[in-house]
């Protein structure tokens, strides 16, 4: 079982505490995630701002149509600056994701950095290589083209 790592960065012409209040919001993983995947919390966390152990239990249909029950626990805070979940359950053999703020010139850039394994060895490399990593690659796209609508575009350097 080999450990993959994922990084996707994105700058964001907001305040450091704008963009924390977004992304520290569960309720709004929803708008950022593909439509398709049909991602719902089910355990009440929607409406609270996020918290160190705080628990975060949701449904989501990530690849045809085969729902997945996940539960995360928030295990570092450190506000406006980062936060991190792991997987308590759910289809990894592990998951931390890492979400990083970090003030720049006219705004903010946002890093998210995931540490996963698959279950099943070799197989789940196999499945990794084949359709997750690809997918993952896609939901990450998608979320940068939701925060640059509802957030704004950060402006190119010229």
């Amino acid at each position: 079982m080999g450990l993959n790592t994922l990084t996707f960065r994105q700058c964001i012409p907001v305040s450091i505490g704008d963009a924390w209040d977004f992304f520290s919001a569960p309720s709004n993983l929803a708008r950022i995630t593909p439509p398709e995947m049909m991602f719902r919390i089910t355990n009440g966390a929607a409406g609270q701002p996020i918290y160190e152990g705080m628990l975060i239990t949701y449904t989501l249909y990530p690849f045809m149509m085969l729902p997945v029950q996940w539960e995360t626990e928030i295990t570092k805070v450190e506000r406006p600056f980062f936060f991190e979940d792991r997987q308590k359950s759910g289809p990894y053999e592990s998951w931390s994701h890492r979400h990083q703020f970090r003030e720049i010139p006219g705004g903010v850039e946002m890093t998210d950095r995931i540490d996963y394994v698959m279950p099943m060895g070799a197989f789940g490399d196999l499945v990794n290589a084949l359709i997750v990593s690809r997918r993952l690659d896609e939901v990450f796209a998608y979320r940068k083209r939701k925060v640059d609508e509802i957030l704004g575009v950060f402006p190119k350097p010229y």
